[in-house]
């Protein structure tokens, strides 16, 4: 739902596209990305969030972490590992 917005009007009158912010809206270049990302880095790295890890897998079993995931057997974060 989309606070002040009627969706059932905007469909009826043939008009529907709701979206969800990504990334991309931030950050327009390269350099805006990487500042972004060394944030969050050191965000995660200073303790302040906690990032809860549910599903690790060895990077020899990329594809059982790709079949878990599409088979919808994952919650949470899933990681390869090198």
């Amino acid at each position: 739902a989309v606070e002040g917005v009627n969706l059932g009007i905007l469909a009826a009158k043939g008009s529907l596209f709701v979206t969800r912010p990504t990334i991309a809206g931030y950050t327009s270049t390269r350099a805006e990305l990487e500042a972004a990302a060394r944030d969050v880095v050191d965000v995660v790295g200073s303790g302040a969030v906690k990032i809860e890890v549910n599903q690790r897998f060895p990077l020899a079993q990329a594809a059982d972490a790709h079949r878990a995931l599409e088979g919808r057997k994952t919650t949470g974060q899933t990681v390869l590992l090198p």
